[in-house]
């Protein structure tokens, strides 16, 4: 029996990057892009590499190009730290996982490191066939928290929890990831959220604009750790739109959506180094009066739109920038 499981790109409405410093956040699941796990048992445990993970290239430039888009590590490492994890949970939850082998191999459509989350997507779909393969049940809520120490614990990448809350309850959900309440019950407040309420939104990326996340966010990180004041402060106020976001998604305040989106990417740009490459991306929807704040680290943005005359000017205006756009598919 193949077992055959996905997860797929998210964009954040609104909220990040506060999720990793116990703020609050919306998202929504982003169906045109996903990952894709394919596993069978087998008499070894195998782990196919895929074309990112291949050390043999045409030329010094095609390892230039390669490695310019997807780093210096494919999936493999993403899927064994899966595993690896998968197996200590089993552990510490008392399950003896049977006696059985098995290949597993990956594949996704995400576009490499523009902040829709495709490394998480992967590890979110290994857990789902493992936990298929060897039935094992691993509750909803504390699911995100397992995909998150695959990558914070075994590959030192700097994350947060939204990214794995939307992609594991998919379609739109609020989540609050208030301290005291994630000390006491290792997990956030997710509230999911009718996505017939959101209003028309595009997203637009440019893929040569790939950077890890982790990097990006590294800064942020040491300073808030350091007790920065300015830093904590501006992460603060970033959460609180996420609060006010959702009372405008809900009232059906698309107006005051807009203006939080808006703020968002401001805020942001208070405590953060934005490329004008990425500029680029938010000042070409502004431009033609949508609304634009970064869907997660860098290289793509979400914004809401007015109507088909303004979706189609934006997707001309994008092209001339070498970006495309897309409707986020989230049923």
């Amino acid at each position: 029996m193949i077992i055959e499981t996905r997860a797929y790109a998210r964009a954040a409405i609104l909220g990040n990057p506060s999720d990793g410093y116990f703020g609050k956040t919306i998202s929504l699941i982003v169906k045109n892009f996903g990952a894709r796990i394919l596993l069978y048992q087998s008499p070894e445990l195998v782990i196919e590499p895929q074309q990112q993970d291949m050390n043999q290239f045409k030329n010094i430039y095609d390892l230039h190009d390669q490695v310019s888009l997807t780093g210096y590590h494919g999936g493999v490492p993403l899927v064994k730290a899966a595993v690896k994890k998968f197996c200590e949970f089993c552990t510490k939850q008392g399950i003896t996982l049977p006696n059985k082998n098995f290949t597993v191999r990956y594949s996704s459509s995400i576009p490499r490191q523009v902040g829709l989350s495709g490394s998480s997507a992967i590890i979110i779909a290994t857990l789902r066939a493992l936990s298929d393969f060897y039935q094992v049940e691993i509750p909803k809520v504390l699911f995100p928290s397992l995909a998150l120490a695959v990558e914070e614990e075994e590959l030192c990448i700097t994350a947060g929890l939204q990214d794995r809350v939307i992609q594991v309850y998919e379609g739109v959900v609020y989540m609050n990831f208030d301290k005291e309440y994630m000390q006491q019950h290792k997990h956030g407040i997710y509230e999911e959220m009718d996505p017939a309420r959101l209003p028309n939104l595009f997203i637009a990326y440019k893929t040569e604009l790939g950077k890890v996340s982790g990097k990006v966010l590294n800064n942020v990180r040491a300073r808030y750790d350091k007790g920065d004041e300015f830093v904590v402060n501006t992460l603060a106020s970033i959460a609180e739109l996420a609060e006010q976001g959702k009372e405008a998604i809900l009232n059906g305040n698309h107006r005051l959506l807009h203006e939080l989106m808006d703020e968002n990417f401001e805020l942001r740009c208070k405590i953060m180094n934005i490329s004008d490459s990425n500029k680029e991306l938010v000042q070409t929807a502004r431009n033609l009066g949508a609304s634009a704040k970064f869907t997660g680290s860098g290289g793509s943005i979400i914004g809401m739109y007015y109507g088909n005359e303004m979706l189609n000017n934006l997707v001309t205006a994008f092209k001339k920038i070498n970006a495309r756009v897309i409707k986020p598919t989230i049923a």
